[in-house]
C-alpha cells in the first residue's frame, strides 16, 4: 500500500471519530474547518459528510 493510500486511509478512520480533526489535518486552518466545526456542532452526521468529502476529492 502507498502511503498516499496509507494517509487517506488513516484520515478516514480519524474523520469517523472526530471529523474536525480530520479536515483540519488535511487541509489546515480556514473555511473548510469553520465549516465542518459548525455542521458537526450542528448534527454528527453533516460534519461526518463533509469531512469525508473534503479528505476524499
Amino acid at each position: 500500500m502507498s502511503d498516499i493510500g496509507a494517509n487517506k486511509l488513516l484520515l478516514v478512520i480519524i474523520a469517523i471519530l472526530i471529523p474536525p480533526l480530520a479536515v483540519g489535518l488535511k487541509t489546515g486552518i480556514g473555511a473548510p474547518l469553520i465549516i465542518n466545526i459548525v455542521l458537526t456542532l450542528l448534527f454528527y452526521l453533516p460534519g461526518l459528510l463533509h469531512a469525508l468529502y473534503v479528505i476524499l476529492k
